[in-house]
């Protein structure tokens, strides 16, 4: 056998083996880890913090495709669709998100209703609460797939097929120029325990933490870092920082890293007044990288109701001349 046919038989087989490790991995902790993981979480913030659904200065639907270690059989692939509903009254709002987060042969869909009462905190400022209800879909098919491997015996056993109901809450505070939020995707930890599935999946909190600034570098020109961090009790911290470059309120570009795990860059472009369009491309810096050619990601944003004026500066008024809701930048 030659060398080249070696590695490429060694490939194969670490291909085998990765996927059977984050099967293994995610059957254990799948509802631990809640949220599916984003590298365009600033477009996404509705998705995993309620509190956000209603500080939109428009409705919005926005949907999003993540393809995790490109190359990788069977690596995790997420797609989410996603709507911000303010009400008009400026207080309150509504979102509803649909996520499917598929990795070999698990596939789980979360399914959620939002709502969000916020009220001045200051002039410019707002504090805004949210809840979330829902569910969540999972199903395991050891059928699929093949795992000629020593830990073979821990999956020969029956499929799973469960739904799990899920009640998380968020604060999210903003003004003008900078947000901070906090999120628990659910608090029912308890009740994964009591079901037929306790032994194979172990349920614990979750803590998203997020914040931005943007800064007005020029009349044409915004920078705005971010950082989303979740925290699991017992698994390690998932850290993301970001960057981003707005040019004209249409050409964004930026860049982001992820400790551990990627540096990505970050693209997007507001098509026409309503709809915006995102991509990003993750690099793996630890030693996946080897091994997958690296993931893609694609947001698009439809802004509902957006008129076609010209820009207030980012700031959309009310009928009291004071700033109503967060509208462009569309950074959050």
């Amino acid at each position: 056998m030659t060398r080249k046919m070696r590695n490429r038989q060694d490939r194969v087989e670490f291909h085998r083996i990765l996927l059977l490790v984050a099967v293994l991995f995610c059957t254990h902790y799948i509802q631990a880890q809640k949220e599916p993981q984003y590298t365009q979480y600033m477009y996404n913030i509705g998705g995993f913090n309620p509190a956000y659904v209603g500080t939109t200065a428009n409705p919005e639907i926005s949907t999003m495709y993540r393809i995790q270690w490109s190359g990788i059989p069977g690596a995790p692939r997420t797609l989410r669709l996603g709507t911000n509903i303010p009400f008009s009254n400026e207080k309150m709002g509504m979102g509803f998100n649909v996520i499917n987060d598929q990795l070999g042969p698990m596939s789980q869909t979360y399914l959620d209703l939002a709502y969000s009462y916020q009220f001045n905190i200051s002039e410019t400022a707002k504090l805004s609460f949210g809840m979330d209800v829902g569910g969540s879909l999972l199903n395991v098919d050891f059928s699929k797939g093949t795992f000629e491997n020593p830990f073979e015996p821990i999956l020969n056993q029956e499929n799973i097929s469960n739904f799990y109901l899920t009640i998380g809450a968020g604060m999210f505070m903003y003004d003008e120029n900078w947000y901070v939020g906090v999120s628990i995707p659910n608090f029912l930890t308890d009740e994964t325990y009591n079901q037929e599935v306790a032994t194979v999946i172990e349920d614990r909190i979750q803590f998203n933490f997020i914040g931005g600034y943007v800064f007005d570098l020029s009349e044409n020109t915004k920078l705005k870092p971010a950082f989303l961090i979740n925290y699991i009790d017992g698994a390690p911290l998932n850290a993301n920082l970001s960057a981003n470059f707005m040019f004209n309120e249409k050409f964004v570009f930026g860049a982001s890293y992820r400790f551990g795990s990627a540096v990505s860059a970050l693209a997007g472009f507001q098509v026409s007044n309503p709809i915006y369009m995102g991509v990003s491309y993750d690099y793996s810096t630890n030693g996946l990288g080897e091994y997958n050619s690296g993931t893609p990601e694609f947001v698009l944003r439809f802004e509902l109701g957006k008129s076609g004026g010209g820009s207030n500066n980012g700031k959309s008024k009310n009928s009291k001349g004071k700033p109503k809701q967060i509208d462009t930048p569309r950074f959050f």
